[in-house]
C-alpha cells in the first residue's frame, strides 16, 4: 500500500452554535462554526440541505452569494442573510 500524502492534518479548537429558525417559507437548521482557520469567517452548515459555505460580512454583502451557495430563492436567502447579519456583525 502506498504511503498517504497529507496536504495538512490539523486539530483546532472551535466554537459551534446550533440554531434552528423559521423563515417566511422554510426552516433553517444551521451549525455555525467559528475558528481561526478561515481568516475570521464562519463555516455555516445548513443541515436541511447538506450545503455549507465559509461566510464573512463581505460574503453577505455580495449579491447572489447565499442564493448560489445554498441553492435558495431570493426570499429564502434574504431570511438567512437577515439572521446571519445579526450573528456575524
Amino acid at each position: 500500500m502506498d504511503e498517504r500524502f497529507f496536504l495538512y492534518d490539523d486539530t483546532v479548537e472551535t466554537k459551534t452554535r446550533f440554531v434552528s429558525f423559521l423563515g417566511k417559507q422554510q426552516r433553517f437548521d444551521l451549525a455555525i462554526i467559528q475558528t481561526d482557520r478561515f481568516y475570521g469567517k464562519y463555516l455555516v452548515l445548513n443541515m436541511q440541505s447538506n450545503r455549507f459555505a465559509i461566510i464573512g460580512q463581505d460574503d453577505l454583502d455580495e449579491p447572489g452569494y447565499l442564493e448560489q451557495a445554498y441553492h435558495l430563492s431570493e426570499e429564502d436567502a434574504n431570511d438567512l442573510r437577515s439572521f446571519l447579519n445579526e450573528f456575524i456583525s
